[in-house]
């Protein structure tokens, strides 16, 4: 595809809802896949959670290492549900009947719905006073209300223009923006580390507060956060070219998480060694001095690039409900929503606190959602789907219209994980959690409950016809 038809194809109206892809409409490649993924996750928060590990009295050599290690086996996930969407050109949540049943998934359409419409606010809300600071740095010293809510309602109308308009735009904006992103990121790491003294060995935890560290940055940026990316997975990979091999699909996606996660991580771990006591991403924009813009530019892109998946898939578990709506009328509905979320949030700072903690622990839902899935999948499937099923009518639909063993192993698992997770609400640190000296091992007892529960249910409750295998690549 040429530069000229590719950018025409960007901006015209995406048409496709959740019905499958045609394969004459699958024209992403893994390398633009490589910068829609990238892109959401070249974003400050991951340099501020990579001195979470220094914060918890790690030293930077343990944290790099539960860093890589941790992500190498979340992104692992992560690649794993793309394939999904590869083979099949189904987004995730209708791809979630098989396991869920036909209305039975409407369970975790809705959670998705609702989650990605709160990061949508989110997002956008938690960098404007980091854009404010930047103002200071470049001479605007007296940045008001006035100023954040301009700021935040103009990231919001160019990430809505996009992701109404559909895959084809998010991914010509991805490839083009992430690039210019990324070269930004390795100057500002040149930058911050001439100017610090790295110590590479210097921990203050031992023993058990040890292993609550661990465990508490492997959900927060290690094994976690591959996991929480699953629900948004086959959205996108749908799209790929039919030809295009399972293990590129895996492996590229793979490192678009993997690579940025990892760098950026490690970038707020080495300045916080270094003894800086301030934010880091305060830390990093006041090291470019006079060369402040490219540092907003890079702290405006964050958002935009993560809201326009944020958008794009809220849509599509709106319509993963059987709403019978055009996809576009759907996001603009969503956009009005994030946007009164944003105005909200810019008017009441102290709530919009609170519900960034709730929405940042929640996610443990993915966590037992994803167990379920994958034992569905990979056990009794064996990486196959009737997709034609996928969209029959409930009473007709082999997958039957609600699998009770999914829905009772998810919720379960839901509940394992809250009990020995640590979130940053009181109502979320679980019991286990608090008297294994605060261990948060959520995402392993969401993940390993719920698909051990299924395992053993789906022969009893499972009422679902045996099908030929037919069209599932």
């Amino acid at each position: 595809m040429d530069q000229q038809t590719e950018l025409a194809e960007a901006v015209t109206l995406d048409a496709h809802g959740i019905e499958p892809v045609r394969p004459e409409d699958r024209t992403s490649t893994p390398w633009r896949q490589f910068w829609i993924w990238a892109g959401a996750n070249i974003a400050p928060i991951n340099w501020i959670l990579g001195a979470l590990g220094i914060i918890l009295g790690l030293s930077l050599v343990e944290t790099i290492l539960v860093l890589v290690i941790g992500n190498v086996v979340g992104c692992a996930f992560f690649g794993l549900f793309c394939v999904m969407g590869h083979r099949t050109g189904v987004n995730q949540m209708v791809l979630s009947r098989a396991a869920f049943g036909r209305r039975g998934a409407y369970l975790p359409a809705a959670a998705q719905l609702l989650m990605t419409m709160g990061w949508l606010g989110v997002n956008t809300w938690v960098v404007l006073d980091l854009v404010l600071g930047i103002f200071k740095h470049m001479g605007y010293d007296h940045p008001g209300t006035g100023t954040k809510y301009a700021v935040g309602i103009g990231i919001m109308a160019v990430q809505v223009v996009i992701a109404i308009v559909g895959f084809y735009l998010i991914q010509a904006f991805e490839k083009y923006t992430v690039p210019v992103a990324a070269i930004i990121v390795v100057v500002m790491s040149i930058l911050a580390w001439t100017k610090i003294n790295v110590v590479w060995t210097h921990s203050t935890a031992h023993g058990a507060d040890k292993l609550t560290a661990v465990t508490q940055l492997l959900t927060a940026i290690g094994v976690g956060w591959g996991i929480t990316w699953l629900t948004w997975s086959s959205d996108y990979t749908r799209f790929i070219r039919p030809s295009t091999s399972d293990k590129k699909v895996f492996w590229t996606t793979w490192a678009a998480i993997l690579i940025p996660t990892v760098w950026l991580g490690f970038l707020g771990a080495t300045i916080a060694s270094g003894g800086v006591q301030n934010d880091p991403a305060d830390f990093v924009s006041a090291a470019f001095g006079g060369f402040s813009i490219p540092i907003l530019f890079l702290v405006m892109h964050g958002p935009v690039a993560t809201n326009i998946l944020n958008l794009y898939s809220a849509t599509l578990a709106a319509l993963s409900l059987d709403v019978k709506v055009a996809r576009w009328k759907v996001s603009v509905v969503v956009s009005i929503i994030g946007t009164g979320v944003l105005i909200w949030f810019i008017q009441d700072g102290k709530w919009a606190t609170k519900f960034d903690e709730w929405l940042a622990s929640v996610v443990l839902w993915i966590s037992a959602w994803a167990g379920v899935m994958c034992v569905d999948y990979l056990v009794f499937r064996r990486g196959k789907i009737d997709v034609k099923a996928l969209y029959a009518p409930p009473q007709q639909s082999i997958y039957g219209d609600v699998n009770w063993a999914a829905v009772i192993a998810m919720l379960v698992g839901v509940v394992a994980g809250w009990a020995w997770g640590y979130g940053l609400v009181k109502f979320l640190q679980g019991p286990i959690a608090t008297h294994t000296h605060n261990v948060d091992l959520s995402w392993l007892t969401g993940f390993g409950v719920a698909a051990g529960l299924y395992y053993v249910l789906r022969p009893f409750l499972a009422k679902e016809a045996q099908p030929s295998i037919a069209a599932t690549s």
